[in-house]
């Protein structure tokens, strides 16, 4: 009988299936609920790292380099910028399969660079978009009732009257949504149950849909001349930056509202200033910024009429579990080599599944099968 010859060679090529057979994951010591890591760490096959995000560089590229999944934090202000994911950073990954976003944007996330390498992007658009839209709410029922007037001259004057800080319903007024996504559609059926009027303008949509996720559809220039109420709901990109500037607040009604719970830069915020200074918008409700937090200085913090809060909308015990939930799920579908429900650039796929077949070989089963198990758009 004739044996296998066992060569040193060869059980080097044992070892490393063995090892690439491991797959792991990375991110920053930044606050995540903790169901993230517990949802991971019950899988055999999975080895979550995790790395102090200031003071330890050579851990944090030991652990970048070897990583399948990087879970990057989508604050661009929290995350220090060496940590984004650009051309530099994936140089040194190259085992890198996915980048997994912590919430709904991908600021600190160069879509195209990781194209280019064969790298798949996922955020988790949805997981967050009640408690948005409960935000988007108060800061319109906020400003238009005049509420953090009230209690802004009520801590500091006496002798004011009530009516001094009356203010408008919201009900029989028109709301203005500029994308009506997971968070805009939720918007539309709060502001229904308000009995107010809502349109919405989409370039994703036709409006066939637009109508079905509860708006008329119309114009962004008509959306502005007729709404009460205009609030984003839209990503940034190359195509929304300062995409609501001096002409767009020009074309808005005198003493309408602005409402921004979508991303910082998409207006422009020394319109913005302008146009409240002149009296042409009577307030405005603005969670997200340039800078966040935005200066202390910074003259919207200045303005009565301006309920400003600090990118918290979606910073809710429960939209926070429910996102790291949705996260660690679909970090694990990709490990399965199943296509993810909230990929953002599905061009990539081909190119993943060869990557992916090349690290983990064809014995994993699913490579191919796409998951069904997303939300809306």
């Amino acid at each position: 009988m004739t044996g296998s010859i066992i060569t040193p060679s060869s059980l080097y090529g044992e070892k490393q299936k063995m090892a690439a057979a491991i797959k792991k994951v990375a991110r920053f010591d930044l606050w995540i609920d903790p169901v993230f890591d517990q949802r991971l760490r019950d899988e055999q096959d999975i080895s979550l790292g995790v790395c102090p995000v200031r003071g330890a560089d050579e851990k944090a590229w030991e652990l970048l380099s070897g990583a399948h999944i990087y879970h990057v934090s989508a604050a661009k202000d929290e995350l220090p910028r060496q940590w984004f994911v650009d051309a530099s950073l994936l140089r040194c990954c190259a085992n890198l399969l996915c980048v997994s976003s912590t919430g709904a944007g991908y600021d600190t996330v160069d879509v195209e660079a990781c194209t280019r390498a064969g790298i798949a992007v996922v955020n988790q658009a949805g997981g967050n978009a009640a408690s948005v839209a409960e935000h988007t709410l108060g800061l319109m029922l906020g400003v238009s009732r005049r509420m953090l007037e009230c209690d802004r001259r009520m801590r500091r004057e006496y002798g004011f009257s009530r009516e001094d800080v009356m203010g408008h319903e919201i009900r029989e007024k028109t709301l203005g949504l500029i994308g009506i996504g997971h968070v805009g559609t939720r918007v539309a059926s709060l502001a229904q149950a308000f009995g107010m009027k809502v349109l919405a303008t989409d370039p994703h949509l036709s409006a066939e849909e637009i109508q079905r996720r509860g708006a008329t559809a119309v114009s962004l220039n008509d959306l502005l001349s007729r709404s009460d109420i205009v609030s984003l709901h839209c990503p940034r990109d190359g195509s929304t930056l300062k995409m609501i500037g001096e002409q767009a607040f020009g074309r808005m009604k005198k003493g309408a509202i602005f409402v921004n719970t979508a991303r910082g830069g998409i207006h422009d915020e020394v319109a913005l200033i302008a146009a409240l200074q002149t009296g042409h918008l009577a307030g405005a409700g603005i969670d997200v910024w340039d800078q966040e937090p935005p200066p202390l200085d910074h003259p919207l913090l200045k303005m009565d009429n301006v309920y400003a809060t600090f990118h918290t909308a979606g910073v809710t015990h429960e939209a926070r579990r429910n996102i790291a939930l949705i996260a660690a799920e679909q970090i694990l579908q990709v490990l399965n080599g199943d296509k993810p429900p909230r990929l953002v650039n599905p061009e990539v796929w081909p190119t993943f599944v060869a990557r992916y077949f090349a690290l983990f070989g064809p014995s994993q089963p699913h490579a191919t099968r796409q998951s069904g198990a997303g939300l809306p758009a």
